[in-house]
């Protein structure tokens, strides 16, 4: 008689951990993004960006 009860709320929680988990993870990521896009970019030369090479 007190099975289901203990079942449905075992349930439950285990259900709003999972929720929990997946909100943390997905802020986690989406804070990794946002440091990562507002990162100065370093500059690169021209000759870095053609992939120009030196012949000697």
């Amino acid at each position: 008689m007190v099975l289901w009860p203990a079942v449905t709320l075992l349930g439950f929680l285990l259900l709003t951990a999972l929720v929990i988990t997946m909100g943390i993870r997905s802020t986690a990521r989406y804070e990794a993004e946002k440091q990562q896009a507002d990162a100065p970019r370093a500059r690169h030369t021209t000759a870095d960006a053609v992939g120009a090479t030196a012949i000697l």
